[in-house]
């Protein structure tokens, strides 16, 4: 497990988790399969989660898909909540304390902090990749961008 709170920056260890996503995900290229593998490889490699998973488009809402982590909320409507607001807004949401976002969704009262990158191919939106955390302030502005790099490098190397 790699602990990017510790390195100062927090982006020291993410070069080397694109390199290793790129070996996991290397000759599949199966929607399902990979989001399960992602999901699975950010929840190990990284530190302070409770929750690490997909949420897909399916019309005005995203319906949960592969994830690791405490069961989950099934169905959210776009604009609700942490993920509808990536969703409708299409950009990150990085949340120091969830309990003050407006809306927020309580699927785990035990996540206090949260990242959610939409995912975009083609202009289209897929869904999004959310990340919770049990301590307040988790994720830091070099953490999303190297979330959105792994995003980034699992998009282009899935199907849609």
């Amino acid at each position: 497990m790699i602990d990017l709170q510790q390195s100062g920056t927090g982006l020291d260890g993410y070069p080397l988790l694109v390199a290793q996503l790129r070996a996991l995900l290397s000759g599949e290229r199966d929607f399902i399969a990979n989001a399960a593998q992602f999901s699975a490889f950010v929840f190990q490699e990284l530190s302070d989660l409770n929750w690490a998973g997909f949420y897909l488009a399916r019309g005005a809402e995203l319906v949960l898909g592969p994830f690791q982590g405490k069961v989950a909320c099934v169905r959210i409507a776009f604009g609700r909540g942490v993920c509808g607001a990536a969703a409708a807004t299409g950009q990150t949401q990085r949340i120091e304390n969830v309990h003050e976002f407006t809306g927020h969704i309580a699927c785990d009262s035990e996540s206090n902090s949260e990242l959610v990158v939409p995912l975009f191919k083609d202009g289209c939106l897929l869904g999004v990749f959310d990340l919770d955390s049990p301590s307040l302030g988790r994720f830091s502005a070099a953490d999303q961008a190297g979330i959105e790099q792994l995003v980034a490098v699992f998009v282009e190397l899935t199907d849609c």
